[in-house]
């Protein structure tokens, strides 16, 4: 096509192009699109494409002006893209369209490109490795929430203390003149921040079945300005106390978390799993720290339309409601577009010196896998093919080949966290 392409904005990957199409060729398709329509449209008292031409571009004019537009548009984008050399990242928008009779068409392209990532130092770096230290202290730790989460819930008839869960009816004024209302029932957790401190304070100088009235000021931060500073009258009956109560730490507490012999196997396999943890946490730490390099050496423009996109996996990830979205994106497009960043990094190292995962890659871990389940290898392959999960194996082991060449081409040193 005959077609002027001039650059408005060329900025990172934003390009911003006019386009104009001769009238010329907009007559020309005009008059092919009416042929067309001539040839199957059905007027009365005419046979099927035997209407006069001219009736029908009167009959149709609309229908065949928007035909026109579409495939001018369409047939134009082609030539932008085969002139200009263009490497789109997303779909290009259409903007500010002029289809004015008698003259040219003319429209906005809106479009990113991807960016050329030059890799001119992928090497030479260096990065701290922090692991996490796994002393005793640490293993007491988790064994004590194994514990806690075997934990079971008894009734006492107490003042409760700090970690009771205690049922109250809690009623307050609504106004300074106002009668005090009938209490409402809560469930609270004391010492969770679930009531204020001033409530809670008035909860814990009950027994089960008293009942208290007293002036209590609400905090200055509390989350309702309305109410910062406020002092109001507050009816507490406490009616219920129930206290946790931990298993003892033993070997049957060890056989019921899990097929432990006994207290001192569950600690060795307790220590195991967070040494393990510790591990890839500070693997994951290396990765991110070796990139974060990479990066910095590497400069290149983030197509807006990518960080977009992970914006909205982040979304669904965490399940936060489209209404959301602009607060969300506004406080998440940093850790997005870093995140994009990164893929893009591994991407083009993987390509530049062919660390991308191949299909006999992609069997092997598959074997692997259906090695660990004790079953075909055929039979693992369909079902990872059908959940959809393959091209996330394949990416896997791509990460992996990238993070160890990089790993082997830069300086790792050692460093303990406590």
């Amino acid at each position: 096509m005959d077609i002027q392409i001039t650059t408005k904005k060329s900025e990172g990957v934003e390009r911003l192009l006019q386009v104009s199409v001769p009238l010329a060729t907009v007559n020309a398709e005009e008059e092919k699109t009416a042929r067309r329509y001539a040839t199957s449209v059905r007027l009365p008292g005419f046979r099927p494409g035997k209407a006069p031409a001219a009736m029908v571009r009167k009959r149709f004019k609309d229908a065949i002006r928007q035909q026109v537009l579409e495939t001018l548009v369409q047939e134009a984008f082609k030539e932008v893209m085969e002139r200009e050399k263009l490497d789109v990242a997303a779909q290009p928008h259409v903007h500010d369209v002029k289809f004015d009779e008698g003259q040219p068409l003319t429209f906005e392209l809106h479009l990113e490109v991807r960016p050329t990532i030059d890799l001119k130092r992928t090497e030479g770096f260096k990065v701290t490795r922090t692991s996490q230290t796994v002393t005793d202290d640490t293993v007491t730790e988790q064994i004590e929430k194994l514990r806690d989460d075997k934990a079971s819930w008894a009734p006492v008839e107490e003042q409760p203390r700090e970690g009771d869960m205690v049922k109250v009816l809690l009623a307050t004024p609504d106004g300074a003149d106002e009668a005090m209302p009938e209490g409402r029932p809560y469930n609270l957790v004391l010492g969770g921040g679930q009531a204020i401190a001033g409530v809670e304070e008035l909860v814990m100088e009950l027994k089960p079945g008293e009942t208290k009235e007293r002036t209590v000021k609400w905090p200055d931060d509390f989350p309702d300005e309305a109410q910062r500073g406020i002092a109001k009258n507050v009816r507490v009956t406490l009616e219920e106390v129930k206290r946790k109560s931990a298993p003892a730490l033993d070997d049957t507490f060890a056989r019921e978390v899990g097929d432990f012999d006994s207290l001192e196997a569950l600690r060795t396999a307790v220590r195991t799993d967070l040494e393990e943890h510790a591990k890839r946490d500070a693997d994951a730490q290396v990765r991110s720290s070796l990139l974060d390099s990479v990066a910095e050496a590497n400069p290149f423009d983030v197509p807006p339309s990518w960080v977009s996109r992970m914006i909205d996996a982040y979304m669904q990830a965490y399940q936060i409601p489209e209404e959301q979205r602009e607060t969300f994106a506004a406080e998440f497009a940093a850790v997005a577009e870093k995140q994009v960043r990164r893929d893009m990094l591994i991407d083009a190292i993987a390509a530049e010196h062919k660390l991308t995962a191949t299909e006999k890659d992609v069997d092997d871990r598959v074997g692997k896998v259906a090695e660990q389940r004790k079953t075909d290898p055929g039979q693992v392959y369909a079902q990872l093919q059908k959940a959809g999960r393959l091209p996330e194996i394949e990416r896997s082991i791509t990460e992996e080949n990238v993070f160890e060449w990089l790993t082997a081409r830069n300086e790792v040193t050692n460093g303990n966290a406590q």
